[in-house]
């Protein structure tokens, strides 16, 4: 079994703001564009332009409706490795392959020593792990490694593919283990929250919750049938629909 480093120097992880998400899939498909020629590469995918594709993707979104009627809302919801602290993934590990880092609490996938047993998949509670039927090996989330010290790019792009795509900043990453660094400031300010605290694994990567709606918002979506109805107000129903907007932006 593989152990874990007693302690690590930092805890780089992400930060995903669900108020903000858009469910755009930008993270998706930089994530997979990026990790086809980068560390661990290539993500394989079978019979791509077939009848059945079918591939190895190492972070996905989930859409959700959540409440009922005016005040419903859809949430969406990214998943990856969560590189946690104390990650079963690792310590499940027959060859080493499955590893932690000490310098920067990053979860890893050796593909040279990995047996594809599956075992890490088995153990982790998060559905991250993945297994490339191609070549045999376990995948997942890296937080592009190869990306974030490589001197070799732009500052601003020493980031993971998927923060760096985002259209809507739903995407933070920085060391979670310094109170003071803008990650740790945005998770205490939001109060952010690990995935499933109950089991125990300590995950790195923190949740910011979506904001309550504002009383009156589900409104919106019957203004123009409401204001149309409304024979003694003037203007045409988008005049309405622009003084409702008005009246509510100006609160």
């Amino acid at each position: 079994m593989t152990a874990l480093p007693a302690k690590t120097e930092k805890k780089l992880g992400l930060v995903i703001d669900l108020d903000t998400c858009v469910g755009c899939q930008a993270c998706v498909t930089s994530c997979k564009e990026w990790n086809t020629g980068g560390y661990s590469a290539p993500l394989s995918d079978q019979n791509p332009y077939g009848a059945d594709p079918h591939g190895t993707w190492l972070n996905r979104v989930h859409s959700y409706e959540v409440g009922d009627g005016a005040d419903s809302q859809a949430v969406h919801f990214p998943r990856s490795c969560l590189h946690c602290e104390e990650p079963d993934c690792v310590t499940v590990c027959p060859t080493g392959a499955s590893y932690k880092r000490a310098e920067d609490g990053i979860v890893l996938v050796n593909p040279d020593t990995c047996i594809g047993c599956k075992l890490c998949s088995w153990a982790c509670p998060y559905g991250a792990r993945e297994y490339d039927y191609k070549v045999g090996v376990m995948r997942k989330c890296t937080l592009c490694v190869d990306r974030i010290y490589n001197e070799n790019l732009p500052e601003e792009d020493r980031i993971p593919a998927c923060v760096r795509a985002c259209p809507t900043g739903a995407r933070h990453f920085g060391d979670i283990g310094d109170p003071d660094s803008d990650v740790s400031k945005l998770v205490a300010e939001r109060e952010g929250y690990d995935l499933m605290p109950d089991m125990g694994y300590k995950p790195t990567n923190k949740y910011l919750p979506p904001r309550p709606k504002r009383k009156g918002d589900g409104a919106a979506r019957n203004v123009l049938s409401e204001t149309s109805q409304r024979s003694q107000t003037p203007g045409s129903a988008m005049d309405r629909l622009f003084a409702w907007a008005d009246q509510q932006l100006s609160r």
